[in-house]
């Protein structure tokens, strides 16, 4: 729980919390080498806040919020001075017989609403502002599914923490890393399901390997000799404090394409425990005792991203030159709180 020092510093966190939406973009992209091409990276960082006003003043009931990530190797571009503590590429996971792949990203743009629209044309003003600097990785169109649920059939996201355990869940704190307090890491997978097989379950097979019931979503005991997926995704730390994630998860899907899928994004302060959920997912704990929804759902992207503050955002979008002659003793001054 967030102590009383924590919640009086004055942080101006991204919009991490936003409220779950009806509509999400997930577009992640890769830098381009040249100079020119950061120095239009950091034109968007710098009025980022800015194109969300000229799309989101349209209609501000649509609650139009954009979140960016910045992947490890771009951070060390943008900001050569000091990096989070815990910020490095996304490190695979070859499990038997699963695998979760590390694949690449320099930028996250995480964008919701509750208009597709809205997102559409965020995005589209984000690419054209961005223009030959970047190249499209990935981009996938996510969807809120009746009631908050998966295309396996079961609710989504019931475990994401509230009020105030929102901002434990998710900030740093500054007793963590001081330089980087308020910001957030984010790590982004892309699942794609197998429903025929799936389907072909009974449902009573479904709410084993989940851990809840489908139609209610009440938690169930599960074997522990093989856990379900909701056991292996709690996480205790060394004293036995259960620690959260934030997920904005998104179905997503082309019917006649056959794909079907799942866009997970967690949001946390606490890089490991995101990590250790995935070993638990993919290894098992014990090893071998992975989780069964691998059987049915296949991750084929995997990708950590540092999520700055609007004032860290603020001082990337300067060059180092630059920024250095802003803050005091020559140093980038990053994730300052001063």
């Amino acid at each position: 729980m967030t102590d009383a020092p924590w919640s009086r510093i004055p942080i101006d966190a991204q919009s991490v919390d936003a409220p779950l939406s009806r509509a999400a973009i997930f577009l992640v992209v890769a830098v381009a080498d040249r100079r020119e091409h950061l120095d239009a990276v950091r034109a968007v960082l710098d009025d980022l806040t800015g194109l969300v006003k000229t799309v989101g003043f349209r209609d501000l009931g649509g609650r139009l919020s954009c979140v960016v990530g910045i992947g490890s190797a771009l951070w060390d571009r943008l900001s050569p001075a000091g990096r989070p503590a815990e910020l490095h590429p996304f490190v695979e996971l070859d499990g038997a017989p699963h695998v979760a792949p590390s694949t690449p990203g320099d930028l996250l743009f995480h964008i919701r609403a509750d208009r597709a629209d809205m997102c559409f044309e965020l995005e589209r003003l984000l690419l054209d502002a961005l223009g030959d600097a970047i190249t499209v990785v990935d981009e996938v169109s996510g969807f809120r599914y009746f009631d908050s649920r998966d295309l396996l059939g079961f609710v989504d996201g019931t475990a994401n923490p509230l009020a105030a355990e929102l901002t434990d869940a998710t900030l740093i704190s500054p007793d963590a890393d001081p330089d980087f307090a308020g910001g957030s890491y984010v790590v982004v997978q892309k699942y794609l399901h197998d429903l025929p097989r799936w389907n072909a379950l009974s449902s009573e097979e479904q709410q084993a390997i989940i851990g809840r019931t489908k139609v209610d979503n009440v938690e169930l005991d599960d074997d522990p000799a093989r856990p379900a997926h909701k056991t292996l995704t709690t996480i205790e730390d060394d004293d036995g404090t259960e620690r959260d994630i934030l997920r904005d998860n998104m179905p997503f899907g082309r019917p006649g394409a056959g794909e079907f899928g799942t866009y997970f994004i967690g949001y946390t302060g606490r890089l490991w425990v995101l990590e250790r959920m995935l070993e638990h997912m993919f290894i098992g704990d014990p090893p071998g005792t992975y989780d069964r929804l691998l059987d049915f759902s296949t991750a084929i992207t995997g990708t950590t991203f540092f999520v700055p503050t609007n004032d860290m955002l603020g001082r990337l979008a300067q060059a180092p030159d630059e920024a250095a002659e802003s803050s005091s003793g020559g140093s980038l001054g990053i994730g300052s709180l001063k």
